[in-house]
């Protein structure tokens, strides 16, 4: 075992990994090396290429937990693991280190790998993990940029499909941080959202930011509480019909004023958030209905099952 380990590993450090991995993993102990991990990543065919002014950036797609991908969480097993170094982990393509510059009281430094900040970098970092798990996405692995989740239906698959998850991540030189992963979990919190094989719920901790919303006149903080709820709106039956007296205080015509009917509106939602019932997912092997409605401007579909 010893020779997973780099020199000028800590001992501590060892000692942590080989708490947290299990014994079925022990083989892959070295993708969870810090030394490791801090090394320069080796260049990918999804570098990070700098465009000039002028040209489009990389597009990508960086997006929440979709319908599809909620439907996986069926499974009964749930692997989370989180990558070392995220943005660092991508290199800068060769000859446009000079576009990435930065200068020091001890002179000027091109940066190597990618850094927060640049344009498109979610979007090139997204791009990169796509395309190393591009084979197991959706059917046993979900990407969010440096989150991993590996789902399945026992035991003794879930063993194999993480050792074949640890491989493709020792394969591409990258490395996980033992200290985030979660193991063989049939429920956890994921991209805010507490999943499990019921049904999905609010993560607590945001429930409890959501109800402890002061009831403001900072038109600041009260954007602020807005765009949260909303972020969790699904959870709530009627939730645009219920919002509406609020999002109307910020008519530009219009003073913003934190009236009483504004008031209720906002104790009458916080109170949906506090009994918000969790979603099930979707099961195929039930009756599934689909509505639709269409105007000249806009259309809209619901899809629906009766869960008991």
């Amino acid at each position: 075992m010893k020779e997973q380990w780099d020199e000028g590993e800590e001992p501590e450090e060892i000692e942590t990994v080989l708490k947290v991995v299990p014994s079925s993993y022990r083989q892959y102990l070295d993708v969870f090396s810090k030394v490791k991990a801090e090394k320069p990543p080796p260049h990918h065919a999804c570098d990070h290429h700098i465009e000039m002014e002028g040209s489009l950036p990389p597009v990508g797609v960086i997006y929440f937990l979709s319908n599809h991908e909620s439907e996986k969480l069926w499974a009964y097993i749930s692997e989370h693991i989180n990558l070392c170094g995220a943005y660092n982990l991508l290199r800068i393509k060769e000859g446009g280190e000079h576009l990435n510059a930065f200068r020091t009281k001890y002179g000027s430094y091109e940066y190597l790998v990618m850094q927060l900040g640049l344009a498109n970098a979610p979007a090139s970092f997204q791009n990169f993990v796509n395309d190393i798990f591009s084979d197991f996405l959706d059917i046993f692995v979900i990407v969010y940029l440096d989150d991993i989740m590996v789902f399945s239906g026992s035991k003794e698959e879930h063993v194999k499909l993480v050792a074949s998850v640890l491989q493709r991540l020792r394969d591409n030189n990258l490395f996980a941080k033992a200290s985030k992963w979660v193991f063989h979990a049939s429920s956890m919190e994921y991209l805010g959202y507490f999943d499990s094989s019921d049904g999905l719920k609010m993560d607590s901790s945001k429930d409890q930011r959501i109800l402890n919303s002061p009831q403001t006149k900072n038109i600041k903080a009260f954007e602020s509480f807005l765009g949260f709820a909303i972020f969790y709106h699904n959870f709530i039956k009627n939730y645009s019909k219920k919002i509406i007296s609020l999002t109307s205080l910020f008519k530009i015509d219009s003073p913003f004023i934190f009236n009483n009917k504004a008031l209720s509106q906002f104790q009458i939602i916080n109170q949906d958030f506090n009994t918000a019932p969790m979603l099930s997912h979707v099961n195929p092997s039930l009756l599934t209905i689909v509505e639709t409605n269409s105007s000249d401007y806009d259309f809209i579909a619901v899809l629906s099952q009766v869960i008991d």
